[in-house]
């Protein structure tokens, strides 16, 4: 069985209706922004010159009342580019918004209505700056609501 075979014409495709002209533009002045790397060694390179350079200048902030702050910059020097950056901000926002370690303890006993007990502000003592920026931005979140 055979099939027929049909020839067709296809239509010649239409001609897109010209658009009027529009106005020509200026030229855009290249104007170069400098972005910051994305990746945490490239970060820490540029922004601190290194991670022993970052280590060392985070080390102060970080050491506690008995603890030796050679020691801790030696633990930072093996700690991951990502984390040091962590922690720098961390230390930035405690700086900024308390000024030091003490102060930082002294205003989450105020917030938690505690900052009588000695106990209590010694135990803070103990903790980690990280935690201790953790605990006084959920102190701050329960005063508002």
């Amino acid at each position: 069985m055979a099939t027929k075979t049909t020839t067709k014409k296809k239509a010649a495709p239409k001609k897109p209706a010209k658009k009027a002209a529009a106005p020509k533009k200026a030229p855009k002045e290249k104007v170069e922004v400098k972005h910051s790397p994305r990746h945490p060694k490239a970060r820490v390179s540029e922004l601190h010159g290194g991670k022993e350079a970052l280590a060392k200048e985070l080390a102060p902030s970080l050491a506690r009342d008995n603890e030796d702050s050679d020691v801790i910059e030696t633990r930072l020097k093996t700690a991951s580019n990502a984390q040091l950056l962590r922690l720098q901000s961390v230390v930035a926002a405690v700086k900024q918004k308390w000024g030091s370690r003490e102060k930082l303890i002294e205003a989450i006993g105020d917030a938690q209505k505690k900052s009588k007990d000695k106990d209590y502000l010694a135990k803070l003592g103990t903790f980690p700056l990280p935690r201790l920026f953790d605990l006084a931005t959920q102190v701050e979140r329960r005063a508002r609501a």
